[in-house]
């Protein structure tokens, strides 16, 4: 649990951009049965003179509760005080840690889009403040039944497979995620130097072309996830074209999607099919005007990921490493980080303008198999970037 805490405060600190001050406002969100990890995090605050605020996330039955049994306005209600909390924070640790996988799984998609688009403007102020490195921010999860269950693991499976993950083993965990972030972040700063056009994704099942777009810069380790081991960039959503193929099971909102294939037309997902979970899919889509585009392009380097099977959570999955590593697309909203201008510039209409997708939804699909993927250039030289689990770095 101390080197769990230690490793957050560390990421949230490297999130903002800064160490914190004596006084700052540390946020620790957390659901129940994580309280022991989030006790160790209070501790460290004491000891680093930051002022820790803990606020418990809704039980799976408070949100069963409040998509099933709520009016509208109890539905889109936000409680008083948020915004001033978060404009007031340093930074903010998530700590997730589901009590149950399937009990939104009776929920129409279209009831939760509805009570996230009235959570959009403390969304647009968080990100705001991520952006221009005012508030730290970073999520981890915490070994549950449920997910062991998932994963048909042991709860101590899981625990031992998290752990690994977050290199909690290791004498010094922070050490190592620094170490990772300077391994990565330098791969990041070959593929911004090579003026990269468009990507071409190429395996059994898959055969994608994804146009980068103008001022992108690519991301690796920023302490915003832990573990955190994929390199990522949001393209431009209008120049998506070709077939991508999820053979990682997804679950989101108590729903199991498996064997996902999306076919895309200049940008939109015209065509999907799944072998597990369609009509759910086909759902979400729908969701709102850019749930068919893509928000997100990555790709995780084996040799930097210890998440080798697959962890029924996203936080893990989208970081696979394995024996291939993975390649993964974000249907919905794009990650405005990826930007390479000053943040404050960043308005509404230069993200239009720039293909940055606009969407309440953000749901990462990931593809585990063997793949090459190769980079043409501006000057239309193509060049292979990442085949057989690595980058060519």
């Amino acid at each position: 649990m101390e080197n769990y805490a230690e490793v957050l405060f560390w990421a949230v600190q490297e999130s903002c951009g800064r160490k914190f001050r004596h006084g700052d406002i540390l946020v620790i969100r957390y659901d129940h049965p994580a309280i022991s990890l989030v006790e160790a995090l209070y501790s460290l605050c004491m000891d680093k003179h930051v002022q820790p605020v803990p606020v418990a996330n809704p039980t799976p039955l408070m949100e069963v509760e409040r998509y099933l049994n709520s009016s509208f306005s109890q539905l889109v209600f936000q409680q008083p005080g948020r915004e001033e909390l978060f404009q007031a924070a340093a930074g903010c640790v998530n700590i997730m840690a589901p009590e149950a996988l399937e009990h939104l799984q009776a929920v129409d998609p279209h009831i939760i889009a509805d009570a996230r688009k009235a959570e959009t403007p403390l969304r647009r102020l968080l990100e705001q403040r991520r952006n221009l490195g005012a508030l730290g921010w970073t999520v981890c999860l915490y070994p549950t039944q449920a997910l062991a269950d998932a994963t048909d693991m042991t709860l101590e499976e899981y625990a031992h497979a998290l752990k690994r993950a977050c290199w909690l083993n290791m004498p010094d965990p922070a050490r190592e995620w620094r170490r990772i972030k300077k391994q990565l972040v330098e791969i990041c700063s070959w593929l911004d130097s090579l003026e990269i056009q468009s990507f071409h994704v190429e395996g059994e099942h898959l055969d994608l072309r994804v146009k980068l777009g103008e001022n992108r810069r690519f991301i690796g380790v920023t302490g915003g996830n832990i573990p955190g081991c994929e390199l990522y960039v949001s393209p431009d959503c209008r120049g998506v074209d070709g077939v991508f193929y999820a053979n990682q099971p997804s679950l989101r909102q108590g729903n199991v999607v498996q064997g996902a294939t999306l076919e895309f037309h200049d940008g939109v997902a015209a065509k999907v099919d799944a072998e597990y979970g369609l009509v759910f899919l086909q759902r979400q889509l729908y969701s709102d005007a850019g749930a068919r585009r893509v928000g997100e392009f990555s790709l995780t380097d084996r040799r930097f990921s210890r998440v080798d099977r697959f962890m029924a959570h996203t936080l893990l999955d989208e970081n696979f490493g394995g024996e291939h590593g993975n390649c993964h697309i974000a249907l919905g909203g794009s990650l405005t980080e990826c930007f390479a201008g000053p943040a404050e510039l960043l308005s509404p209409e230069l993200e239009m303008e720039l293909g940055f997708n606009t969407s309440d939804i953000h749901w990462d699909l990931v593809n585990t198999e063997p793949k090459r993927v190769t980079a043409l250039l501006k000057t239309g030289k193509p060049i292979l970037v990442y085949e057989n689990g690595e980058f060519k770095y």
